[in-house]
């Protein structure tokens, strides 16, 4: 099937734009490096159902360009990529499908740094770091990135309370948090300790079971009803694409601040939350946390847990700086954020490591 690429929405001058197929192992699916004027691209790999080619290659457009910008915001001497594979159900993610895959990225010679995302656990990137020197995110070094995730998503509300309430107590505050995977379930965690009243919601039982141990006091919603709770926060910790027209008219929350990559429906989106007041805290910001952890590992100096910590809540400072800007400038979080990526990425400026 042939794409003019270039046509696609989410084209934005993308460096490098691969297809690669096995189809001895179902293995197919694409790697998106968007702009590496901060140095070699890095993304994870998502495999999930797409119900098309096309499909798969925007998501990977789409997400490789929002890397960029996180990778310019967190500081890090990095550009963006990302690779999706679609799930062919008669052909299971086997670990010879895995091998295959990790021989395609390492014909990008480091030109493409890669690790965990929806669909791909750590296991699987265990099997990949066996076969890749390109692989970031196994066990033997960084690790789960759900920890590291939700400290960043934890940071950018505080520096959102900053600019808000003058001060970043968690006490008190009230929070919905949609999806309890890894960066939902530990984002609940950090909050429950420092006295926040939540409300959450997961389409599992299991997981809303296993959250209702660990924190009794937290109280438990539909999954179509959580963005509509009167609270402080709304988090969305689940897929993206979540806000739009029609949403963002049942939010009864002040920010928006979550672990979702591309919350937004559509750009226009940012506009409009501005317009009702809502403080969006731009999601490719608030969850760098896990990249800053996964590079963490290229450090000439080796992994060190206490530089990443420091690095994850060092975005409170950056979430804090947004937001003055806007109110400032009178714009929109989302196009505030956007240009200071950007004067980062394009003005070639090296980040520190």
């Amino acid at each position: 099937m042939y794409l003019e690429i270039e046509k696609l929405p989410e084209f934005d001058n993308h460096e490098l734009v691969s297809c690669f197929c096995d189809k001895k192992t179902g293995l197919r699916g694409y790697i998106a490096i968007h702009n590496t004027n901060l140095g070699p691209s890095a993304g994870g790999t998502r495999y999930f159902p797409y119900k098309s080619d096309e499909e798969a290659l925007r998501d990977a457009l789409r997400l490789s360009r929002a890397m960029t910008y996180k990778c310019a915001l967190a500081g890090v001497p990095y550009g963006g990529a990302k690779a999706t594979i679609i799930i062919d159900p008669q052909k299971p993610k086997t670990k010879e499908f895995l091998i295959e895959y990790a021989k395609r990225v390492n014909l990008l010679n480091g030109n493409y740094i890669t690790g965990e995302d929806v669909g791909i656990d750590q296991r699987d990137v265990d099997i990949l770091a066996e076969n890749s020197k390109f692989i970031v995110g196994h066990s033997k070094s960084g690790g789960d990135l759900g920890p590291w995730a939700a400290l960043g998503v934890f940071a950018s509300i505080k520096g959102a309370f900053e600019a808000t309430f003058g001060n970043d107590e968690i006490k008190d505050h009230t929070f919905a948090i949609k999806g309890l995977g890894k960066v939902g379930f530990n984002l609940c965690k950090f909050l429950y300790e420092q006295g926040g009243k939540i409300t959450v919601a997961n389409r599992s039982p299991e997981k809303v079971k296993d959250a209702k141990k660990h924190f009794p006091k937290i109280k438990v919603v539909s999954i179509n009803e959580i963005h509509k709770q009167k609270v402080d926060v709304y988090s969305p910790c689940a897929i993206g694409g979540e806000f739009n027209e029609k949403t963002i008219r049942e939010l009864k929350c002040q920010i928006i601040c979550g672990g979702a990559n591309n919350q937004l429906a559509d750009p226009k989106i940012g506009e409009a939350l501005h317009h009702l007041k809502i403080l969006y805290v731009p999601d490719y910001l608030a969850n760098a946390g896990g990249l800053i952890s996964v590079v963490g590992e290229l450090r000439k100096g080796g992994y060190d847990r206490k530089w990443v910590e420091k690095k994850c809540l060092s975005i409170q400072q950056t979430a804090k700086k947004i937001i003055e800007l806007s109110r400032k400038e009178k714009k929109p979080t989302s196009v505030v954020a956007d240009h200071l990526a950007e004067s980062i990425f394009l003005g070639k400026k090296k980040a520190q490591r």
